[in-house]
């Protein structure tokens, strides 16, 4: 039916519960030979052909420095897909996927090699049927955007076509504080219309990320108490139990807040408190996330309300694990955060005086990534207090990654004939609720920006907003003091504790 070009009239077009199919299409990798796109892109890529959601022509062009054939490609996508992809392996869909596969050799400044890319463009849109459609993924460190952006409108390979979109992907670091972001939205900017770039933050392609939306507003049981009236206070945590690995040259300098915080902690702050949006679309969505971070406010004392850390040697999972300043290629005398929390607040109706704290770390207890909306305790209590002594504060906990789903603690009575009172949890996992597992966050990601769908994706506005909240820190802890040391394996500095204990609150142990 689809041949004759007619409708399906049994299909409504604002059905979402149906798969989209992109469009013919191609993606051209920019650093295909680095870890990202080993392991995140091209099994995304795979795992969308094995689930039908990509055209039967799709084109998949990697560009890097190998001296690569194209068959040595195709090899490298195997291996990856192989190692890496979610769905099972099936022939027939790498047999189709493989026709569509070119790589191009050169350096970013080779104009030879961008010449050679733009006739490999036009070769796939005859061969493959792409449409004149190609997605250009920058996974490439940052430092490297405008040259790559630059070489791609010099060759005209930006160049929107009638009826053909060209658009480019770039993974964060946006920039490094207000001032480089702004100056590098004005690069991508120059050559690529605000809404044909997509900005990656692959927590936003989370299932459970996306679930915040649907817990909020779909459900009229937690959208009445959402609010200064009932909630005491919000806890964001992203917690790492691995050191910076091989990433020395990229994370010195950097650091957890700029790494975490800017992007993925204060979209997540972001969706967590927002408003309703009028609907799902991506302007009705940015809308409001910007309305919020716009609304955030720092403390006036960033001494006792921000807290970095730097982890020392410690034990990790049974085994001794160095200190950030033993690393490799780390100065000894370095001051890049490894550990990072801070306290924000949001000045408007529903939130105000409803302190949020953010804090994630490398080597810490556990991997968990985790919003938990802690509520405020019953105004008055007949119980005397020895009944309640085990009893906390409610809590709905989201549970980002790794066991993602959602539990609700609450105080129930301790079976027997005395009156105690002690938390209990109900529980809801994604596993064991639904039969179908959750879409990697590339997957999703991908597709999306095939469709030219960026509900997913921040705007410039969000991304400039983000700085403006992290910059002061970043420069109030440039001037004042070093990093408090951490043990490699516990939850971080007892600075942050205490900056807590400060508001007569601690950090839940996830």
């Amino acid at each position: 039916m689809s041949g004759t070009g007619e409708a399906n009239p049994l299909r409504d077009a604002a059905d979402r519960r149906l798969p989209r199919i992109a469009g013919p299409s191609g993606l051209v990798i920019f650093g295909v030979t680095g870890d990202l796109s080993r392991k995140k892109l091209m099994p995304a890529v795979y795992d969308l052909a094995n689930r039908g959601l990509l055209p039967p022509g799709f084109s998949l062009v990697g560009f890097a420095r190998r001296e690569w054939q194209n068959e040595d490609f195709a090899q490298e996508v195997h291996d990856a897909v192989k190692a890496h992809a979610r769905t099972p392996f099936r022939e027939e869909v790498w047999q189709q996927l493989i026709q569509g596969m070119r790589f191009v050799q050169g350096d970013f400044g080779d104009d030879d090699a961008f010449e050679t890319l733009k006739k490999t463009i036009t070769e796939l849109d005859e061969a493959q049927g792409t449409g004149g459609n190609f997605a250009f993924y920058l996974s490439v460190p940052p430092k490297f955007f405008p040259k790559v952006v630059k070489q791609l409108k010099k060759h005209g390979l930006a160049d929107q076509k009638e009826g053909s979109w060209r658009r480019a992907v770039i993974e964060k670091p946006f920039g490094h504080d207000l001032v480089s972001a702004k100056e590098l939205n004005q690069v991508v900017h120059e050559v690529f219309p605000p809404h044909e770039v997509f900005r990656i933050d692959h927590y936003l392609g989370k299932e459970t990320v996306q679930n915040i939306l649907a817990l909020r507003f779909a459900n009229t049981l937690f959208e009445p108490i959402w609010n200064r009236s009932y909630v005491d206070h919000v806890q964001i945590t992203m917690a790492e139990d691995i050191g910076i690995g091989g990433r020395a040259g990229y994370y010195d300098g950097i650091g957890a807040a700029r790494d975490v915080i800017q992007n993925h902690l204060l979209q997540l702050l972001a969706l967590t408190a927002m408003e309703e949006p009028a609907s799902f679309d991506a302007d009705a969505l940015a809308a409001e996330k910007t309305k919020v971070l716009g609304a955030v406010r720092l403390p006036k004392d960033l001494g006792a309300n921000t807290v970095r850390g730097q982890y020392a040697a410690g034990w990790q999972g049974g085994e001794k694990a160095m200190g950030y300043l033993q690393e490799d290629g780390i100065d000894p005398q370095s001051k890049t955060d490894t550990y990072a929390a801070i306290k924000l607040e949001i000045d408007n109706r529903r939130w105000a005086g409803v302190p949020f704290y953010l804090r994630t770390g490398k080597r810490l207890g556990r991997r968990v990534t985790e919003i938990a909306v802690v509520f405020q305790r019953a105004p008055h209590s007949p119980f005397d207090h020895t009944a309640t002594e085990e009893l906390g504060q409610n809590a709905l906990v989201i549970r980002v990654q790794p066991d993602e789903g959602v539990t609700l603690r609450f105080g129930s009575k301790v079976p027997g004939t005395s009156m105690e009172v002690r938390d209990v949890s109900m529980d809801f996992a994604y596993g064991e609720s639904f039969t179908e597992s959750s879409p990697e966050a590339y997957e999703r990601l991908l597709l999306d920006v095939l469709l030219g769908d960026s509900n997913l994706f921040p705007r410039v506005e969000e991304v400039e907003l983000s700085w403006k909240i992290l910059d002061p820190i970043e420069q109030f802890w440039d001037t004042y003091g070093q990093p408090a040391q951490y043990p490699s394996g516990t939850w971080g500095p007892v600075e942050a504790d205490e900056m807590l204990a400060r508001d007569g609150r601690s950090w839940r142990r996830p």
